[in-house]
Formats: structure tokens, sequence, C-alpha cells
């Protein structure tokens, strides 16, 4: 099970959870885990070895795809024994978990720099988002590390046996994760309503070439808009299931423990199509198929993905591309 947001059947669910409902969640996790795991890794892959991707803005998709896979991994090891692998599991998972959404901040505040206060330096502030990212992560860690004791439950390390030390977890985990959502959530808004403001200028001015800008890059920035509801969708349930054990220590929900569990397993194969399946890697990968696909194969494939790419190219990940530019 998760461990970051789901260690989450701790020392005190030994008796509110049977262990067929235990192996339930273990089975849900790996199973979730497993298609976050190949979503992210096929991102990870798409950025190595096409080489027009490697650009800044799908480069921070990267490092989100590649926090996400290795997030992913060492949840989905399981039933870990006691000693060096329980503590690498607990630390590892916690970690590249953090990281994930954090770099969902790092994408978000690109966006807003971009768009809304007009700067041109967001790729050399490259560096700073690494420290900002690996840092934090290793902070939240390491804090949360102390005082707590390692053992191994099931499929579970890390676990948390007292009030202090889910008061740690809730401050280290869900603390920056709601700061994070909260973050996105506001910036993308800010960013939206700047380009709905331009849509009305240019609409007020009667400048077609504007207009079509403007509905382009809304277009793309519409989409943008609802990926602070991946994290929502993804910890929402790990969030109500640590108050409701913090309140109720003891009184594990079966129902509610699933879907804690299986959504949050599924946050990499979420943001894997939210941020990294765009035009630009559905055409750099049907080129590759049509290149290497025999002729007989190939007019099995859907023609009209490779023209409806090229159309879509300037309205998905518009703004991102003019940070490239730049």
């Amino acid at each position: 099970m998760n461990i970051v947001g789901q260690a989450m059947v701790t020392a005190q669910t030994v008796g509110s959870l049977t262990v067929k409902e235990r192996r339930i969640l273990t089975a849900v996790n790996a199973g979730a885990s497993a298609f976050s795991l190949g979503g992210s890794a096929f991102i990870v892959l798409c950025y190595i070895l096409f080489k027009e991707l490697r650009k800044f803005s799908f480069k921070l998709v990267f490092f989100l795809a590649l926090s996400d896979m290795f997030c992913s991994l060492f949840n989905i090891l399981g039933d870990p024994s006691q000693g060096f692998f329980c503590f690498a599991q607990g630390y590892s998972t916690h970690f590249f978990c953090v990281a994930s959404f954090l770099w969902t901040t790092t994408i978000a505040f690109t966006l807003h720099r971009t768009v809304v206060r007009h700067k041109t330096d967001v790729e050399d502030l490259g560096p700073v988002f690494h420290l900002y990212v690996w840092g934090t992560s290793l902070a939240m860690t390491v804090i949360r590390s102390i005082g707590n004791d390692y053992g191994s439950l099931g499929a579970w390390c890390w676990l948390q046996t007292g009030r202090t030390g889910k008061l740690v977890h809730l401050a280290t985990f869900y603390a920056p994760l709601w700061g994070a959502i909260l973050f996105n959530g506001f910036t993308y808004f800010q960013v939206i309503r700047m380009l709905n403001n331009a849509t009305r200028m240019a609409v007020g001015m009667s400048d077609r070439s504007r207009q079509l800008d403007a509905r382009a890059d809304m277009k793309a920035l519409n989409r943008w808009g609802y990926y602070p509801l991946i994290l929502i969708g993804s910890w929402a349930f790990g969030t109500i299931n640590r108050i409701h054990d913090f309140i109720e220590p003891g009184h594990e929900i079966f129902w509610l423990s699933l879907l804690d569990v299986g959504m949050a397993a599924l946050m990499g194969l979420f943001n894997s199509i939210a941020y990294g399946l765009n035009s630009s890697v559905r055409r750099a990968v049907y080129e590759r198929l049509d290149l290497w696909c025999p002729e007989r194969l190939r007019r099995w494939l859907p023609s009209h993905i490779k023209l409806r790419g090229q159309q879509q190219e300037e309205s998905e990940l518009v703004l991102l591309k003019v940070i490239d530019a730049q």
C-alpha cells in the first residue's frame, strides 16, 4: 500500500480490518500502481527516445513522470521484510510521492510567470526548481522519520503508531500536498482569467487574428485548468481517511480505505495522461510507427492522427512552447 498516503492500515487497524480485507487493499494497490508505473514509464521513454521533445516545457513533465515512476515502483514492491529493505521502501515512497506533486507546482509556476508576469527567464530557473523539489522532498522525508518506528505489516512499512506520528505524517505529506493544490488552483485561475480578458479585448477590437490566438490559448488553458483536480481526486479520500483515523483510531472503514488506496496509486497514470500525452507526444509516436511499421500494418493505423496532431500542435501546451522559443 502507498506508504505515503496510505500507510494506512496502521498498527491500530489490525483489529478493524480482516486479513482478507488487507489482502484486497494490497492487490488493489499493486494493480493501480502497475498502471501508474506503465503510464509514467511511457512518458519517460518518450522523452529519452524523441529528441524533439527535449525542451524545457517537456523536461518538467519528464521529471514529474520520473517521480511518479519511482513512487509507483516502490509502492508496488509490497510485503517487505524487516530491515534495510523496509527502510528503503518507506523512505523512497514518501520521497518520490512528495516530489511528484511538487513538480506540478513548478509547471503551474512556469505558466504563471510566462503568461501573467510576462517573464522570459523561466528556463534559467531550472536549477532552482530542482533544489526546491528534491530539497523539500528530502526534508519532509527526514522530518517524518524522526521519532517514528519502522516495521512491516503485510505490505506496509513505516507505521505511525501514535498521535504524534500521525500529526507528523499530516505535516510532512498532506500539508504540502494541499498547499500545492491551492497554489496550482490559484495559479491556473489567474492565467485563465488573464486569457479571458485578452479574448474579450480582441473581440472588442474586432481583431480576428488576436481572437484566433486567444481562442487557441484558451483551448489549451481550459484543459490545464482541470489539472489541480488530479491531485484532489487522487488524495481527497486519503485525506479523509487520515483525518478519520486520527479522530477514531483503530476503526478503519474498508470502503474508504479502498478508495484511498486505489485513487492515490493511480496518480501517476492520471499525471501521465494529462501532462504527458499531448499532441506533440502523439505525433512523435505516430511518426515513428509510420516509419518503422511495415506497409501492410501501417494501413490499419488511423491516417488522420498525424494531421490532427499537427492542427492541435499550436493549441496544446501553446504557452509552454513560447517559453521554449524564448
